[in-house]
């Protein structure tokens, strides 16, 4: 039983016994179908730790403007990282992890954007993998946070709290409260939740831009100040997230294998929607399906260190000019 559930309960006890005995017996209410239909959803319990171990992540969408994906193809294969291999691009298979080379076409993307796009996606077709917030064990923007294959959802009756594998990152929504005015730019942006029926709301505005590694995906697709992310968790049944399984196995790679298509009971969907009027010329969807995942999260350790693990130079570590003592 979750805390929120605790509390609800508690104060249902107390209101029971505080409420007075009539003498006369009451005349029960008829549960009709238009009082079923104004009573308030339970809240689902989404607490626990959710997985989807898929590469780059985002599943796009059924139709509509949806995110910038990998013009590099290849076929799906098991688990185990590489390096970049700078092999040509073919236009076949799901996206190809050992080349990041974003669709600078989609048109989601401004001019300044696209070309942005298409330089990083010239410096991996080179061979050479560029730094991002996640191979530089930098704190990682929303959406680019959803990299993190395993996340646990903590809920609290004023408050959901994520931790993210890897690195442990830890991100806080406030409930039930307005933004912060003026809202302070931070690594994760200021975020406030809500329910409406079984579906937990998550609105986020001032992830900080003027940062290293200000990028929404793997693919380098920059944003702004302006960024605005809408997030929507439901917990949904096999049938219902079907469509969006597909679209992952055609699109992502499978690190692990298809966990998905086997698994029989809840899923927690995630239905992203993103604007930034200073990158993007509309605003576009994605989704992302998440499995039960083990009862704890991991300890594993994104380590700052010098040693690049892709090629024979320094990580962007920050390093002193003399020691300290």
């Amino acid at each position: 039983m979750t805390p929120r559930r605790d509390f609800l309960l508690f104060v249902t006890l107390a209101t029971a016994a505080a409420t007075p005995v009539m003498a006369q017996t009451a005349t029960p209410a008829v549960d009709t179908a238009a009082n079923a239909a104004h009573r308030p959803a339970a809240i689902p319990d989404f607490s626990r730790v959710w997985y989807h171990p898929a590469l780059p992540w985002f599943e796009p969408p059924a139709s509509g403007p949806g995110p910038v994906t990998n013009r590099s193809r290849g076929p799906q294969r098991p688990g185990g990282l590489t390096g970049s291999q700078a092999s040509p691009p073919t236009k076949e298979g799901v996206s190809n992890y050992d080349q990041l080379v974003g669709d600078y076409t989609n048109p989601i993307l401004q001019p300044w954007a696209a070309q942005v796009v298409k330089k990083f996606g010239e410096i991996s077709l080179a061979g050479i993998t560029y730094p991002n917030a996640s191979n530089q064990c930098w704190p990682r923007p929303v959406p680019f946070i959803f990299k993190h294959q395993q996340m646990e959802i903590i809920q609290q009756p004023d408050k959901i709290t994520f931790i993210f594998n890897e690195d442990h990152e830890v991100r806080r929504v406030r409930l039930d409260e307005p933004h912060r005015s003026p809202v302070t730019p931070s690594w994760y942006g200021d975020s406030v939740g809500h329910y409406e029926g079984d579906t937990l709301v998550i609105d986020t505005v001032g992830v900080n831009p003027d940062r290293k590694y200000a990028m929404v995906d793997l693919f380098g697709t920059p944003y702004t100040k302006s960024l605005h992310v809408v997030e929507r968790y439901r917990l949904r049944d096999y049938d219902d997230v079907k469509d969006a399984i597909e679209r992952n196995k055609n699109e992502n790679w499978l690190v692990v294998g298809d966990v998905f298509s086997t698994h029989r009971g809840k899923f927690l969907q995630l239905h992203l929607t993103i604007e930034d009027e200073g990158a993007f010329t509309s605003p576009w969807t994605a989704t992302l399906t998440y499995v039960p995942g083990p009862e704890l999260l991991p300890e594993v350790v994104c380590a700052e260190n010098r040693a690049q693990y892709y090629y024979h130079d320094d990580a962007d570590v920050p390093a002193a000019d003399k020691p300290d003592f």
